[in-house]
């Protein structure tokens, strides 16, 4: 894969405390995402508030917030990404409860970290472009309906636009393939006889 063009390219962040082994997983995704490292749970978060992170990469034992603590307050702020817990602590039942994504255990070769991303890479680009399909159908039926004057004023109306439009950029960045995106807004909304 060459080099990533940051404004195009799905957003990874890793969060190790130990700073050398989140280093390191961000140098094998070089070239492969657009990686960034925080080296503590609140720099984390800071990092999540200020960026549209896709994935976090996340050790679950750190000193301060631990990724258990992360993972609660991701939850509570509607955190819309995926959550891979990457540690060396073995899993147990404890897990079951936990709202994370996937689980790998260090050591994590460069080939599974990369496979692991993607596959959630997947799974998230779905997950938006449903959520796009849903607020555009509902823009493009309004738009059907209603005359442009009835609709710039509307509030609701312009919030529908606002996500549309952030859904629609993100799913094409996280897409492979945006024909789907193509096909969809292709789909002819006739309007009504008034």
């Amino acid at each position: 894969m060459s080099a990533v063009d940051p404004h195009e390219a799905l957003r990874v962040l890793v969060v190790d405390d130990e700073r050398e082994v989140a280093d390191a997983y961000a140098l094998r995704l070089r070239g492969f995402c657009d990686v960034e490292t925080a080296y503590s749970g609140q720099e984390a978060l800071a990092t999540i508030d200020d960026e549209e992170i896709d994935i976090v990469l996340l050790d679950r034992h750190m000193p301060g917030l631990s990724g258990d603590e992360v993972l609660a307050e991701l939850t509570d702020r509607e955190y819309d990404g995926r959550v891979v817990m990457v540690t060396a602590v073995d899993p147990d039942f404890d897990v079951l409860e936990l709202p994370f994504d996937d689980y790998l255990c260090k050591p994590v070769e460069r080939e599974d970290l990369r496979t692991v991303i993607d596959q959630q890479r997947q799974i998230l680009a779905y997950e938006v472009l449903g959520a796009y399909f849903s607020a555009e159908s509902k823009r493009a039926v309004v738009d059907a309906q209603t005359s442009e004057h009835h609709r710039e004023d509307h509030d609701g109306y312009a919030a529908v636009v606002e996500r549309a439009d952030r859904l629609r950029n993100r799913a094409r960045r996280l897409l492979r393939d945006e024909t789907v995106l193509d096909r969809f807004e292709g789909i002819g909304r006739e309007e009504s006889p008034r």
